[in-house]
Formats: structure tokens, C-alpha cells, sequence
């Protein structure tokens, strides 16, 4: 009784969140709507809150005028 572990693309992340974000709507009824682990969802929304993205843990780099070296 094995649980297959689902991939969600980029944007269904940054969908989902924008949901939550320009609604107001509470994240486990959005995560039931959605077919996604309300968990999962917070955990979207809380990387969004950080890092202003829904896909990774890392923030964005930043733009730099210099070369690279």
C-alpha cells in the first residue's frame, strides 16, 4: 500500500498560490479544490511569502550590471 508521490509543474504552484494569496480563502479549502495535501499548499504559500515564488527554496538572483567572472 505504497503512495505514488506526485510532481506539480511551476506554474500549478504559483496557480495555487495566487488562489490563496489574492482571495483569502483558507488553505485547506483551497488544497481540497485543488486535489492537493492542504500541507503541501502551506508550505507553497509560506516559500511564496519568504522568497516571492512558490517553486524554490532559493530567492531568485539578483540582477547584477557587473560581468561574470
Amino acid at each position: 500500500m505504497g503512495s505514488k508521490q506526485r510532481t506539480y509543474t511551476p506554474e500549478f504552484r504559483e496557480g495555487a498560490v495566487r488562489i490563496v494569496i489574492e482571495t483569502g480563502r483558507p488553505i485547506p479549502e483551497v488544497a481540497e479544490e485543488l486535489g492537493v495535501h492542504s500541507g503541501t499548499l502551506h508550505s507553497w504559500v509560506s516559500r511564496w511569502r519568504r522568497n516571492g515564488s512558490a517553486s524554490s527554496d532559493r530567492p531568485a538572483p539578483a540582477a547584477s550590471s557587473g560581468r561574470l567572472r
